[in-house]
């Protein structure tokens, strides 16, 4: 009986031990997975990669649309841009489409043009801007501040038409080194570099033309936006006309643009009205140099 019983004992015991056998991976077939080492159990997010994925993978999103929607890194505020185009938001409160289909359809309403300005203004879009401008100051003649806000645009037109200019003369230069070089004409080679019998390829003749051509254009724009320059000064001039600060920019406009009447006339009114601005000095100075062209070339100056 005693033996029976022990017998009976043991059994339970060999089947539990069968049963972790086979409960073990190798009993399984399947690979157990390594422990991680204890420095990666310590960093953040290699903890929440090995415990919590979707977490790990939640703030994987959450920074690629952070980067996508707010521009993050790209020099632009990403849809915020695309939002602000289409909708305007944070501009004027109305669209640069809305605002001209507005004038369109009442070309008389002279608040709308101003809008419109101011919207082209915002974008930098100059000569929209003026345009506008010019329309909004043919229906309101009498307002000082839009003249002033034109002849500025105006100014700025010159500026953008002097860098075009001043490009496209580096630009020839740089593509022709020889023109900057200085020969000799009485040397043989300095008569033989520079004589016109030199054939050129169509090639070369035809870039040269094209820059000559372009230079002469961009010259021309400059010499037509000074000129408007001087004549929105001339208008807020006559508007305002003790306002020594117009009359400093009216006359060194027209000094820029060759006018020299306008100019002499200008300075004369501007050193009567601020005898002791610090720009008198240098007003004097160029009101000097005029007078002298003046004198030279028998040429009076406007009133």
């Amino acid at each position: 009986m005693a033996r029976g019983t022990q017998h009976l004992k043991r059994r339970p015991r060999e089947n539990a031990r069968s049963g972790a056998v086979a409960a073990t991976p190798a009993a399984t077939g399947r690979k157990q997975k390594p422990k991680p080492p204890q420095w990666q159990e310590e960093l953040f997010f290699s903890r929440l990669r090995l415990h919590a994925k979707w977490v790990f993978a939640l703030l994987a999103l959450a920074f690629a649309l952070g980067f996508v929607i707010f521009g993050v890194g790209s020099g632009s505020t990403g849809i915020s841009d695309a939002l602000q185009n289409a909708f305007n938001f944070g501009g004027s409160g109305t669209s640069i489409n809305a605002l001209e289909k507005k004038v369109l359809k009442h070309p008389e309403n002279a608040a709308d043009w101003r809008d419109l300005a101011t919207a082209y203004e915002a974008k930098q879009q100059t000569q929209n801007a003026i345009n506008a401008l010019e329309r909004y100051t043919a229906l309101q003649p009498k307002n000082s501040d839009a003249l002033g806000e034109l002849a500025s645009e105006y100014a700025a037109l010159v500026q953008s038409s002097y860098t075009a200019y001043q490009n496209a003369l580096s630009a020839n230069a740089a593509a022709d080194p020889s023109s900057q070089v200085q020969l000799s004409t009485t040397s043989s080679f300095g008569k033989a570099f520079s004589s016109s019998s030199v054939p050129k390829s169509p090639i070369d003749a035809a870039v040269e033309s094209e820059a000559t051509t372009n230079i002469a254009n961009l010259s021309q724009n400059l010499s037509a936006a000074e000129q408007l320059t001087v004549s929105a000064y001339q208008r807020l001039a006559k508007l305002t006309p003790k306002d020594a600060t117009t009359q400093l920019q009216l006359g060194q406009y027209a000094q820029a643009a060759g006018n020299n009447p306008v100019a002499i006339a200008a300075f004369k009114k501007f050193l009567k009205l601020a005898p002791t601005d610090v720009e008198a000095p240098t007003v004097r100075s160029s009101l000097k140099t005029l007078l002298k062209t003046a004198a030279a070339s028998g040429t009076g100056s406007s009133s």
